[in-house]
């Protein structure tokens, strides 16, 4: 079994009322403030919505069980890393800095085989997040979209998020035009970014993601990406060796309890895991800091304060390494692939003139995040 589910958690989760954590929801548009004839027929300042198949409903009525142990398969193995030329051929590939990011133009990810896709899921873990312009990702039927995110993984249902009518799989990142609520979030914080990587409660959180955009903002709303591998290679070989063997337990109890306090919805009852603090990666071999503020919460078998500082130290950390990190601009036709297991991201809330920012998420679960041994790197 994962170790989520037989280790003991020494410390009781903070319930809502005592702890409420996961302002990144504020990102995220709900049931109260929506208008569904704003996004149809648009208003006096914003169009209608380019892609009204993608609108989100909240369906408070359908309940998902727990999710279920499976055997996930890694496709990254199965891709030579020679012939990643391949996947690249006729493309133009630029890094967006030295060690993460890529963005490619004059690939049509749809068109993919295989053996294309393998290449794809061993290419994104080795550059961390790639960024595919000029695609028809957004303009293919949602179930082709869904089953084309199948070939990496078991597909994640959000237990909050609103979703296209009969699609739970698609997490909608959806604020709707001439809505303005998000900017709530700097009258009591001085900026918005809320490192995370996703569901990391779950106990088998994604790997392989995709994210393609609908409708964005003349200018704004782009997306931070951090190399966790890179935060843990920065840190000193005694540090990194005392890190091994720590393990922290991650809880998606307050991400439900804000939704409801957003009158919004929980499809699914939260749980917590417990994962190792330093991951490694099944096809590259990369070990990876695995924590973030959004869902981690306390590292097991220390006292708070002890865990407090030692997270804080790692947040400030991944936040602080502007010099391991990537900022993604969308535009029309712009996919982003990223794995889960390696980064951690942020949405940026500096937009306030009422623009729409809907995205949609295809979320791959990938194998319970595992540890191996500490080896230090021979000078």
């Amino acid at each position: 079994m994962a170790p989520g589910l037989t280790e003991p958690q020494p410390r009781v989760v903070p319930t809502a009322s005592e702890s409420i954590k996961g302002p990144k929801e504020l990102f995220i548009g709900g049931p109260k403030g929506y208008s569904k004839t704003r996004e149809e027929n648009g208003t006096e300042t914003q169009p209608a919505a380019s892609h009204p198949n993608y609108l989100p409903v909240w369906d408070a009525e359908t309940k998902y069980p727990p999710l279920e142990l499976f055997e996930h398969y890694e496709h990254g193995k199965d891709a030579d890393a020679t012939t990643l030329s391949d996947l690249l051929q006729g493309a133009i590939v630029s890094d967006i800095t030295p060690n993460i990011g890529a963005e490619v133009r004059g690939i049509q990810l749809s068109s993919l085989k295989p053996a294309g896709k393998d290449q794809l899921a061993l290419f994104v873990a080795q550059k961390k997040v790639v960024v595919f312009r000029d695609q028809d990702f957004a303009d293919l039927p949602i179930e082709q979209a869904l089953e084309y995110g199948r070939y990496f993984g078991r597909l994640h249902i959000h237990p909050t998020s609103g979703a296209p009518p009969g699609y739970p799989e698609i997490h909608l990142v959806h604020r709707g035009a001439d809505d303005t609520t998000a900017s709530k979030i700097l009258e009591t914080r001085t900026n918005s970014i809320t490192w995370h990587s996703d569901v990391t409660y779950e106990n088998q959180p994604p790997g392989t993601t995709f994210l393609y955009v609908l409708d964005t903002p003349d200018a704004g709303g782009d997306t931070l990406f951090a190399n966790q591998a890179e935060a843990y290679n920065r840190l000193s070989p005694e540090f990194q060796k005392r890190l091994h063997g720590l393990k922290a337990l991650h809880s998606g109890h307050e991400q439900a309890q804000n939704s409801l306090i957003r009158g919004s919805i929980v499809r699914r009852d939260p749980v917590t895991s417990i994962h190792p603090l330093v991951r490694t990666h099944p096809v590259t071999g990369e070990k990876a800091l695995y924590v973030n503020p959004q869902f981690t919460r306390y590292i097991i078998g220390y006292k708070q304060e002890e865990s407090d500082n030692l997270l804080k130290f790692l947040y400030d950390h991944i936040a602080g390494g502007q010099d391991f990190q990537a900022r993604v601009k969308w535009a029309v036709g712009t996919v982003v692939v990223w794995d889960n297991r390696v980064t951690a991201h942020s949405a940026i809330l500096d937009w306030a003139n009422g623009q729409r920012r809907h995205l949609s998420r295809i979320t791959p679960q990938a194998e319970p995040p595992f540890e191996t041994p500490f080896v230090e790197e021979k000078a």
